[in-house]
C-alpha cells in the first residue's frame, strides 16, 4: 500500500467473510503475532467464522470493499465476569500502518463502552510486538503483567504482556 490515507469502513462480520479471514490469517506477518498457526485449512477458517462462540462480537475493516482486518470482543462466560471482555485485532500486513488497527480498536472500545456497558477489556500481546503495544496504549490499555514463555513461535517460547483497559 502507498503511504496515503486509506478510507476504512468497519462493519459486523458475516459468514461470507470467511475467505477474506482465511487470507488475513494465512499472512505470515499476522500469524507470527497472534495465536493463529500457519497452514489452517479453508474449512477450519470457514467453520470458525460460521460458528462463533456465544458472547462473541466480531467486526471487520474494509478498504475499497476488501476485508483487510478483523477484531473480536468476547464476553466472560460466567455471570460474575459479564463486565469483562477479551479482545483481539489483526490486519493484513499489506495494510499495516494505514489506520486499520485504530479503526477496529475504536469500534471495539465504542461497542464495549456505549452498548455493552463493559468495565474491563483485556488482551495478551507478545512483548516484541511494539506496534501493537503502541496501538493498545493509544486506546487506554496498560500493561498489567508479563506471562513468561507464553507461546511457542518459530521454534522458541516467547513472552506476552497482559494488557487491560479499565473504565471507571
Amino acid at each position: 500500500m502507498s503511504e496515503e490515507k486509506v478510507k476504512i469502513r468497519v462493519r459486523a462480520m458475516n459468514s461470507a467473510d470467511w475467505r477474506a479471514l482465511y487470507e488475513i490469517w494465512a499472512d505470515p506477518g499476522v500469524y507470527r503475532d497472534t495465536l493463529q498457526i500457519p497452514f489452517q485449512s479453508e474449512d477450519e477458517v470457514r467453520k470458525k467464522v460460521e460458528n462463533p462462540p456465544e458472547g462473541m462480537y466480531r467486526l471487520v475493516a474494509e478498504v475499497n470493499g476488501r476485508v483487510v482486518g478483523v477484531s473480536s470482543l468476547h464476553r466472560g462466560r460466567t455471570p460474575r465476569l459479564q463486565h469483562v471482555a477479551g479482545c483481539g485485532v489483526s490486519a493484513h500486513s499489506d495494510y499495516w500502518n494505514q489506520g486499520v488497527g485504530s479503526a477496529l480498536m475504536s469500534a471495539i472500545v465504542d461497542l464495549a463502552d456505549h452498548w455493552l456497558n463493559l468495565k474491563r477489556i483485556e488482551l495478551e500481546v507478545y512483548t516484541d510486538n511494539a506496534a501493537a503495544i503502541h496501538l493498545y496504549e493509544k486506546f487506554g490499555f496498560v500493561i498489567e503483567g508479563t506471562k513468561r514463555k507464553y507461546a511457542f513461535r518459530e521454534g522458541e517460547y516467547v513472552d506476552a504482556h497482559v494488557m487491560a483497559r479499565v473504565r471507571d
